[in-house]
């Protein structure tokens, strides 16, 4: 993993051994709590949430609240904010445009495969020459007012995450995190262990060497998703360079779960 001294905000940020939040529920109340535990990252689903682009754009502003709060400006890329990333349904150059129009720090694609799907999505996140994103003053040019200048540093900040979530990607993996442009991989454990045949096992051979074949091909910091403390030691144990620590669905199950628990307790006491 080379340096760039031109690589600022959420490009940078994900060289750094990062720790973010999952965000499954389309709630900007939900989003903004998330980010105010001072995670490096949000990660707002679109793929299996049912979250639409203007909830998508109120979850952004909730992250930049937060932000806001915690006296942190995002624009100027300050240290200790939290970036909202967006997961797209799809690695679909319409749906990966009208995510970064809101704000977003950057943008997740599932199911990268090839390395010519991997140029796709990174194209689909950069403006012209380099891409064929759409330039137009949205929330995240200041509705125009800074457009010129959020055109000139989009590439430095704006950053694209690629998820390995088959066989096929597996063995690709090099060849996508070597794309010029692409930030990082995030390895889906649930949809990986699936396509090898061992869903949720991840103790498991097959499982296990899938991810070290990732890990040593990659040039690229990558990530993974742990839904549990104890996957959190786990997936720390493999090697991975960052991770997203839990979703929010799971925190408020667990709590509830918790605290319902502690009340028997003490009313067998």
């Amino acid at each position: 993993m080379t340096d760039d001294p031109g690589v600022t905000g959420l490009r940078a940020t994900l060289r750094s051994n990062p720790a973010g939040h999952w965000l499954s529920t389309p709630s900007p109340q939900i989003a903004e709590q998330l980010a105010l535990t001072d995670a490096d990252f949000v990660v707002i689903d679109t793929e299996h949430a049912p979250t639409d682009t203007e909830s998508v754009e109120a979850c952004v502003r909730a992250v930049d609240a937060a932000n806001a709060q915690s006296g942190v400006n995002r624009s100027e890329g300050d240290a200790g904010d939290t970036a909202p990333v967006v997961r797209v349904a799809w690695n679909d150059h319409v749906r990966i445009k009208r995510a970064l129009d809101t704000g977003a720090a950057g943008v997740m694609a599932p199911q990268v495969n090839t390395p010519a799907e991997a140029e796709a999505f990174v194209a689909a996140a950069r403006y012209p020459p380099e891409g064929h994103r759409g330039v137009a003053g949205v929330r995240a040019s200041a509705y125009g007012r800074d457009l010129d200048e959020y055109y000139e540093r989009a590439h430095d900040r704006v950053g694209t995450i690629a998820q390995i979530e088959t066989e096929a990607a597996v063995a690709n993996a090099g060849d996508i995190a070597a794309v010029d442009g692409l930030d990082a991989l995030l390895v889906g454990p649930a949809d990986l262990s699936a396509d090898l045949g061992v869903f949720g096992e991840y103790d498991s051979e097959p499982f296990l060497t899938a991810v070290e074949e990732v890990l040593a091909a990659s040039e690229v910091p990558v990530g993974t998703l742990a839904t549990s403390p104890a996957e959190i030691d786990h997936w720390a144990s493999v090697g991975y360079d960052y991770q997203i620590v839990g979703v929010d669905a799971g925190y408020v199950a667990a709590g509830a779960t918790a605290a319902l628990e502690r009340y028997a307790d003490a009313e067998e006491n």
